[in-house]
């Protein structure tokens, strides 16, 4: 799944490897090779636009388009470190360039969609649905209800990141991976 995978194909010269867990399994584990501090950073970039559509209604518009622009900036660096691994890994390799281009467009596709747009989108719904049904359906005043789609759409988060990683997986299996030849052995879920 995701950047990486369970199996290992060969078609022409082009040979990829798979990893053995998807960015979206990967951004919840902690990489040894990096600093503590590095780790504590990259993790809840990753959740920032997520946080910022569930403060929509509190704060400034241009907080929440920030949210968008440190989330972005994890997904390009997400991307640019398995580029980085995957050019060190086949460092003989004759088709070093093409598999390391696809290390990177795939990490930077998967993580634009499971991190970003699909994630965004569904929190900014949740919010904007909650906050009218609070309206019609409460006699609240308005701060209280934007409180409440706030804490609402925090909530939802965790919830929805599994759901969305295992589509942008299959998404990604039926889609774009198969342009590359990268056809992954799923094992069952645990």
């Amino acid at each position: 799944m995701g950047a990486g995978g369970r199996c290992r194909e060969q078609r022409a010269s082009l040979k990829v490897t798979f990893l053995p867990i998807s960015p979206g399994q990967a951004r919840h584990l902690p990489r040894l090779s990096d600093s503590a501090l590095q780790r504590h950073l990259a993790k809840p970039a990753g959740y920032a636009n997520e946080v910022g559509e569930s403060f929509r209604a509190i704060v400034p518009i241009s907080l929440v388009w920030a949210s968008y622009g440190v989330a972005t900036t994890y997904v390009m660096a997400d991307a640019i470190d398995k580029g980085k691994k995957a050019a060190v890994a086949r460092e003989h390799d004759v088709g070093k360039p093409t598999q390391v281009a696809v290390a990177v467009v795939d990490t930077f596709v998967w993580q634009a969609l499971a991190s970003v747009a699909i994630p965004g989108f569904t929190i900014n719904r949740i919010c904007a649905a909650s906050l009218y049904f609070l309206g019609t359906m409460t006699h609240w005043p308005l701060p209280i209800r934007k409180w409440m789609t706030t804490a609402i759409g925090l909530s939802a988060i965790p919830v929805i990141i599994k759901p969305i990683d295992r589509s942008v997986d299959f998404l990604m299996d039926s889609s774009l991976r198969k342009l590359y030849g990268a056809e992954e052995k799923r094992r069952p879920s645990s």
